[in-house]
């Protein structure tokens, strides 16, 4: 349920499509309901190359298609839970595009985040309890303050983008938690991850053009490859979902 960089009091229904395109870079699709009361940022960390450059994010804008993970799920007969398993370079602020409802911006380095306002930064010591992320890539999007009516969170569009990678044989799912300032050895997951690669998770009933509106995915969704999906319910360790590719 990611990493959030202020108090977040809920934070539920979390849901992540990756696909690896074959040519050197991943989609990634993120969603999940929320509440909170300030403004406050979600930071997914990536495992980009090393050094790269702030545009090498691609933002993908997804306000169009909020169904996404409904038709996703569609393609399923009945959801059932599962076991899982230094200084910038430059003091300028960092690009930032609206992407739908959010903005959106992309941090090569740990050490970026000085060009981010405080509110959307997360403190050094808790990155620090991640040595893998030193030199890992983040997506940012700043998330409005929501605050929960009637035990309901807010839920937001889906957050979509390609990045590069740097390893092709592998398929990231960021699921890492740092929730109101804290890194617990183990966290609470609530989570559906959905992938078109052959890892032995649920299959779909048939190819993804047979429940997925495919021209309102951008290019995200293959039309004539299959989807998988894991349901991951309860405490587990808190680490990142990492596949290994055929």
């Amino acid at each position: 349920m990611c990493c959030f960089s202020g108090n977040i009091s809920r934070v539920a229904n979390t849901r992540i499509f990756a696909r690896a395109t074959g040519s050197g870079t991943q989609y990634l699709v993120y969603q999940m309901e929320y509440a909170a009361d300030n403004d406050l940022a979600m930071i997914l960390p990536l495992p980009t190359l090393p050094n790269a450059p702030e545009d090498a994010v691609r933002f993908i804008d997804l306000s169009g298609y909020p169904q996404f993970f409904q038709d996703l799920a569609g393609g399923f007969p009945v959801s059932r839970s599962l076991p899982t398993l230094g200084e910038p370079a430059s003091q300028s602020t960092l690009r930032v595009q609206r992407v739908g409802s959010f903005d959106a911006s992309f941090a090569p380095s740990r050490a970026d985040f000085a060009r981010l306002d405080a509110r959307f930064r997360i403190a050094d010591e808790l990155w620090d309890e991640f040595p893998e992320y030193h030199d890992y890539g983040f997506a940012v999007f700043k998330l409005r303050a929501a605050v929960a009516s009637d035990r309901h969170a807010h839920t937001v569009h889906p957050m979509a983008f390609e990045f590069p990678v740097r390893d092709p044989h592998l398929l990231f799912f960021p699921t890492v938690h740092i929730h109101n300032g804290k890194v617990e050895a183990n966290a609470y997951f609530d989570h559906d991850l959905f992938c078109q690669a052959h890892v032995g998770w649920m299959r779909s009933y048939d190819a993804a053009q047979a429940f997925m509106q495919i021209k309102l995915t951008q290019g995200i969704v293959a039309p004539d490859k299959r989807v998988e999906r894991l349901t991951v319910r309860g405490i587990h360790p808190n680490s990142d979902i990492v596949l290994e590719l055929a």
